[in-house]
């Protein structure tokens, strides 16, 4: 678990590490803002489409090979990139480096799979709720070590990323054991090992399939929130680049303490069903009010119900680790990694959209209103999903008769 966290840390402080220098680079490698700001937003979109095209492939071969080599050659597949993007002159080959950190960010994917391995179904969700934690402090320390690397030169935080990654390869290399042997009878054929295939097979499972269209509504949710908070409380409450900076930093801290110390109690107390249904209910409720927040008061209380909804996320998590069998951990994550990526594309923009629309009608809160609906939905699927299947009712089986 210890290289566990460690690469999760690493994998985020990697990829905030190189966000706020984005915008410079691309200004040097382009010439021109307007220029900058286009490649901008297709670097970001060949990052998720690179990781759903790749993620659910990742997931078979983790079942086939073992965690520890994907897991591994992920890590080393994604320091090599960094170093392309530290290298890379023109603005094209910096597109495809990070497609290529898109395909092989699929460690979560191996992560959470070697979870399920090592981990006792009744502490699961402490140690998925250790990975959140892991999650947001990387996301935290990540932007500020970038931004303070970036005044010394625009392309030393992705000598930063690369070092941090390969050392971290050498490190699992000596300390990570495989937590379960790889099982060659895994199949790979194209109608399972791509996306859509992947997603399909796991949606055709009754409980299984339910609990991955709550994860895609949580997942709508979530990146509703994460792209449009800042401009949300920029155009609401004329709020600095400091106070959202700050806003942010405390707000995963309190996320990442929380998840650590008191979500494993959470769930052990209230089960893994019950305590994804309060936890995305008060992740509904925190959305939701910020569409009426009129004072950066109201925010900041919002922003602490939003942190308890964490307990919901690491129990369904837990959830769906219990209704997969064992030899499919890695498939079914991979499809889940691949769920995420379909939102992490999709909501940016459709949000945008409605956010743009809603300021012309004097309702800026509005976008959240509907990302309430969505946690809403899902924590209803959660609720009327049903108790695991047995192991033996799996996608892998099916194919393999």
């Amino acid at each position: 678990m210890r290289f566990l966290l460690v690469t999760v840390f690493v994998d985020l402080l990697g990829l905030g590490i190189v966000v706020p220098v984005v915008p410079a680079l691309m200004v040097d490698l382009t010439g021109r803002s307007a220029d900058a700001v286009a490649w901008s937003g297709l670097l970001g979109s060949a990052f998720g489409l690179a990781q759903f095209l790749t993620a659910p492939l990742l997931g078979r071969l983790a079942d086939r090979y073992g965690r520890r080599p994907v897991l591994l050659a992920s890590l080393a597949c994604l320091g090599l990139d960094w170093v392309g993007h530290a290298l890379t002159p023109t603005v094209g080959l910096l597109l495809v480096c990070h497609a290529i950190a898109g395909a092989c960010a699929g460690t979560t994917t191996v992560v959470n799979a070697y979870v399920a391995d090592v981990t006792p179904p009744e502490r699961r969700a402490d140690a998925y709720a250790l990975v959140g934690s892991a999650f947001g402090l990387g996301f935290v320390a990540g932007p500020v070590l970038g931004g303070l690397l970036g005044a010394v030169d625009p392309r030393l935080p992705f000598w930063a990323a690369a070092g941090l990654a390969l050392a971290n390869v050498a490190y699992g290399w000596r300390v990570l054991p495989e937590s379960r042997p790889g099982d060659r009878t895994t199949p790979l054929r194209p109608n399972v090992a791509n996306p859509l295939g992947a997603i399909a097979a796991v949606l055709r499972r009754p409980v299984l399939g339910r609990l991955t269209v709550a994860r895609f509504c949580a997942d709508v949710a979530r990146m509703t929130h994460q792209s449009m908070w800042t401009f949300f409380v920029t155009c609401q409450f004329a709020w600095t680049t400091a106070q959202v900076g700050v806003t942010m930093a405390a707000g995963a801290l309190a996320g990442a303490a929380f998840q650590a110390r008191a979500v494993g109690p959470v769930v052990r107390r209230l089960g893994d069903r019950r305590a994804a249904v309060l936890g995305g209910a008060a992740g509904a409720t925190a959305l939701g009010g910020l569409a009426f927040a009129t004072t950066p008061a109201a925010v900041y209380g919002l922003q602490a119900v939003g942190v308890l909804g964490a307990v919901g996320a690491a129990a369904t998590q837990s959830l769906i680790s219990r209704a997969t069998g064992d030899a499919e951990q890695g498939a079914v994550n991979g499809a889940l990694t691949g769920v995420a990526a379909v939102a992490e594309l999709t909501v940016p923009i459709t949000a945008g959209a409605l956010f743009a629309w809603s300021l012309g009608h004097g309702a800026p809160g509005a976008v959240f209103l509907g990302a309430a609906l969505f946690a809403g939905a899902s924590v209803t699927l959660i609720a009327t999903s049903g108790g695991p299947p047995p192991q033996a009712d799996s996608p892998m089986e099916a194919e393999q008769g």
